[in-house]
């Protein structure tokens, strides 16, 4: 049976899905776009067309992207849903048909048996002259970067048997998309394949690793030397689901541990690292200096997923703060955690030209989230690691802001002279605008503003493609 909207906070407010695919060629604009500015700010997140069979879960609704052009000082928009095997299905039954629960039984019966090819709703990338829908479930979803019509499932030329990570990295230098699949082969065991695809979009290596637990693994970090896979103790098990166990749950007994390999080594060459239990969905950056590893992330020392028996973990602990995991590559064993910030953030990013490197700044969503009593996230910040500063803009509580991108100013730019980008909700309007902020200034609120008259879904995460 249909959940209703109102009965799931994840189905309401900045989170309401829009039934609508817009196209606008105008913006009405606040304040002056910058003239430099010249590309597509891009949004993706679940967008479900249809009220869901049963629970809601986010992590599978409809994938939905929205893209504002922006060229000239002037802003359009369009939007439009992924058109996936399951998306068609159930457009034509005009109707819920799949559980977004993961749980068969709460799946209409007509589509049991059916093997789709995903929701497409995380992230986007762009590589090898193409624009890809990603989640971990399953391969990614081409997509037109222009007119955002479906293309379909890419397979990197049937090179990628199932799926593969929502958040693969770009090298700086040579093109290269790094990325991984977890559980590649459909079996919950610790399994994990290492991929590399060339600047042409193809893959070109490929290696497997088996992982201490089958734990459930969203991001991964690379340096200019190492490729780092964190296996958090969230694990998943069908055991603990068909005796009405929960299938994802908190295990901190197993600890955090770490697969750090050669980015040029082999299946023989992981080294491992651990310490207690920590959870971090994304990575703001790494580096390596000679030995030494850094990874820097946004984490938690409890996920929001129960215990195996069931019983939830205590909210508080879900709390998200940037710290630093110091691992030194010639002495295996144990890693160092060291807090930078001791400010709620999540979805941490950076100035991308920097991926790998060391590098100053990172910029988050703050104020509100995971381990506090707000769903959303009210501000943005940009961290300093030379200071150690969090400048923080607070748009005050009556507005939700997504993860905030950075456009360097130009290409030769300095780290950290250019724009954030982000969505902001306006709960007052139930509408929707993107904000343009300059980005040593976040504090100062945005330079610009480019107004819909509808929402855009606070989503998942957001890219830029500079025109071509």
């Amino acid at each position: 049976m249909a959940t209703p909207v109102a009965a799931n906070p994840y189905l309401a407010k900045g989170f309401a899905p829009v039934r609508v695919e817009y196209d606008d060629a105008d913006l009405v604009v606040e304040g002056q776009v910058p003239e430099s500015l010249d590309g597509t700010f891009y949004r993706i997140g679940p967008n479900p067309q249809f009220p869901p069979c049963g629970i809601y879960n986010p992590l599978g609704g409809d994938g939905m992207v929205h893209a504002f052009r922006i060229r000239g000082g002037r802003v359009s928009y369009r939007n439009r849903w992924v058109r996936t095997q399951q998306w068609k299905l159930e457009n034509e039954a005009g109707r819920a048909l799949f559980a977004t629960t993961g749980n068969p039984s709460d799946a209409d019966p007509s589509v049991a048996a059916i093997r789709t090819d995903g929701v497409a709703n995380t992230n986007l990338v762009w590589h090898g002259r193409k624009m890809l829908a990603l989640e971990e479930g399953h391969a990614p979803i081409e997509i037109d970067p222009d007119s955002l019509d479906t293309i379909g499932r890419w397979s990197f030329n049937d090179r990628l048997p199932r799926n593969m990570t929502a958040h693969p990295k770009i090298d700086r230098e040579t093109g290269e998309m790094i990325f991984f699949a977890n559980f590649p082969r459909g079996r919950f065991n610790g399994d994990v394949e290492l991929y590399v695809a060339n600047a042409s979009g193809e893959i070109v290596r490929s290696m497997s690793m088996r992982g201490p637990i089958p734990a459930l693994i969203h991001d991964f970090a690379i340096t200019q030397d190492f490729i780092v896979v964190w296996f958090c103790p969230v694990t998943v098990s069908i055991k603990r689901a068909m005796v009405g166990l929960p299938a994802i749950a908190w295990e901190p007994n197993h600890g955090t541990q770490i697969g750090v390999i050669p980015r040029n080594g082999g299946a023989g060459d992981f080294r491992w690292f651990a310490a207690g239990a920590r959870m971090a969905w994304h990575s703001m950056n790494a580096f390596s200096n000679d030995s030494r590893i850094f990874v820097d992330v946004c984490e938690q020392d409890a996920a929001v997923f129960p215990y195996p028996d069931g019983t939830p973990t205590e909210p508080r602990l879900a709390t998200q703060r940037l710290a630093r995991w110091v691992i030194d590559w010639d002495k295996p064993g144990k890693f160092a955690i060291e807090r930078l910030c001791e400010e709620q953030c999540e979805y941490p990013r950076i100035d991308e030209r920097r991926t790998s490197a060391a590098y100053r700044y990172g910029y988050v969503a703050c104020i509100g989230g995971p381990g506090s009593d707000d769903l959303f996230h009210r501000g943005i910040g940009r961290f300093d690691h030379s200071t150690r500063e969090m400048r923080i803009y607070n748009a005050g509580p009556a507005f939700a802001l997504a993860e905030p991108v950075f456009v360097p100013e130009s290409h030769d730019a300095a780290e950290g002279d250019g724009y954030l980008l982000t969505n902001i909700y306006d709960e007052a309007r139930d509408a929707s605008h993107l904000a343009i902020f300059d980005a040593s200034e976040i504090e100062r609120g945005p330079i610009a503003r480019a107004h819909l008259d509808h929402r855009v879904p606070v989503g998942f995460h957001g890219q830029w493609r500079g025109s071509v």
